[in-house]
């Protein structure tokens, strides 16, 4: 609590007048610093600590090869015209739209590579997909493709470099 000092008499000046005593003020701050303690406890306790969003990678080991039979792998690639080219082992490409084109602001992949993706993993539990995608593709489709493989829980995924002979691929899409 604030207390007020009170002067302790009457002093007079050289020149016959009443000189006058300063009030003293005192303030007192540990109710103050209670509540800010009382505050920061409350907050501390009360706040809920969210876990980092991170994604688990299984990388394959430096050393030997990791064998896989063609008709086990569904190669995808995203190219810069907003479609994707899919195929398994050597056939020829299927040209796919990437975005649902009802969907204007491109936010959910087509539902046409969903029903693809969950056929073919659910048709052969061996089966990798591996991702490629073109320098001249948006980062933003990757991360959706990727997105869209995690929530169908397809973790057997890879991400491969996209090269020369994916051009001539795509060339021969369907």
């Amino acid at each position: 609590m604030g207390m007020v000092d009170s002067p302790n008499g009457n002093r007079r000046a050289k020149n016959g007048r009443r000189k006058q005593r300063r009030i003293g003020f005192h303030l007192d701050m540990t109710p103050m610093v209670d509540v800010a303690f009382l505050l920061l406890t409350f907050f501390m306790l009360t706040t809920t600590f969210s876990k980092s969003n991170t994604m688990e990678i299984n990388m394959p080991p430096e050393q030997g090869e990791v064998r896989i039979s063609e008709n086990n792998v569904m190669i995808v690639r995203i190219a810069g015209d907003g479609m994707a080219y899919c195929s398994l082992g050597e056939e020829a490409p299927q040209k796919i739209s990437l975005y649902d084109p009802s969907d204007s602001h491109r936010m959910a992949l087509s539902g046409e590579l969903r029903s693809l993706l969950r056929q073919q993993t659910a048709a052969n539990r061996k089966m990798v997909i591996v991702v490629k995608i073109s320098e001249k593709a948006k980062y933003k489709s990757l991360v959706d493709l990727i997105d869209e493989l995690n929530l169908m829980k397809i973790d057997r995924f890879s991400l491969d470099d996209y090269t020369d002979q994916d051009e001539v691929e795509i060339k021969r899409a369907v």
